[in-house]
């Protein structure tokens, strides 16, 4: 029997979510001031509406049992990351792990994060 689907975060979705990782669980109104470091045209109120959706949809859990409710992201960082890249695997590289490392590697990487792929990957013959 096929699992249920996990929910795909847009891109605003990702966003918020790469906030709130670190924080762990955190209310509406911190997610809003941190994002608000990189955005400071963002409003509290488009914060709190994509927070609901969210939950809505499974991509974060809530714990209404206080006044300020408190979100905390569904899936862990890592788990989520996979599943979005076991999909774009599917769907566009045609299930090819090698296309797409390929192709990941021709958009451009700096010197440093070269040295640290061969490295990993010399450890890894060992």
């Amino acid at each position: 029997m096929k699992r249920p689907d996990t929910p795909k975060p847009t891109a605003a979705e990702l966003e918020l979510l790469q906030v709130l990782w670190p924080l762990g669980a955190a209310t509406a109104r911190q997610v809003h001031e941190a994002m608000q470091l990189e955005r400071p045209e963002l409003a509290y109120g488009a914060v709190l509406r994509l927070m609901q959706v969210m939950h809505g949809k499974g991509l974060l859990i809530r714990d209404d049992s206080q006044r300020s409710h408190i979100y905390a992201p569904a899936q862990p960082r890592d788990a989520l990351q996979t599943s979005l890249l076991q999909d774009l695997l599917q769907r566009a590289f045609a299930g090819s792990a090698k296309a797409l490392v390929l192709a990941a590697l021709k958009t451009g990487i700096s010197k440093k994060e070269r040295e640290e792929i061969e490295r990993m990957l010399k450890e890894d013959e060992q």
